[in-house]
């Protein structure tokens, strides 16, 4: 990728639905450079594709946490196994340090993310949990 990549990549985050006159406006360079670029792009896995970010007020996003969980012993497997039954745990990692696991957790509303820490606190082999609730994601652009 050269300059002109990193261009054409800044300026279609900036807004993906740029058409490709505007795109070859900006950059100073012809429509067919700007095809081109964005088809190598996406060839190369570059671009994953594109998405629409909403007003947060016209969506309703689902409430986020993170469930660090201590097992019992070495029940890890049945703890796994019962985590990923649980509607609740949207991903479920093994980790090293203080804790033996991380869930991911989803819910739509704070009784429901309640319901299902309720139920994961219940589940045999697991001695402790530390929850937190994600309330904010900064990204690096």
């Amino acid at each position: 990728m050269d300059g002109i990549d990193q261009q054409l990549l800044s300026l279609l985050r900036q807004d993906a639905r740029l058409s490709v006159a505007a795109l070859a406006l900006k950059l100073k360079v012809s429509r067919g450079t700007v095809t081109n670029r964005i088809r190598k792009l996406e060839d190369d896995g570059v671009i994953v594709g594109y998405t629409v970010r909403l007003r947060p007020d016209v969506q309703h996003d689902p409430i986020t946490a993170w469930m660090s969980i201590a097992v019992d012993g070495n029940q890890t497997r049945a703890v796994i196994a019962a985590l990923l039954g649980e509607p609740g745990v949207a991903t479920l990692h093994d980790t090293n340090g203080r804790w033996d696991l991380l869930a991911e957790l989803r819910a739509d509303t704070l009784q429901d993310l309640a319901k299902v820490l309720e139920r994961i606190r219940l589940l045999k082999g697991i001695s402790n949990t530390e929850t937190s609730i994600h309330l904010e994601t900064f990204r690096l652009s």
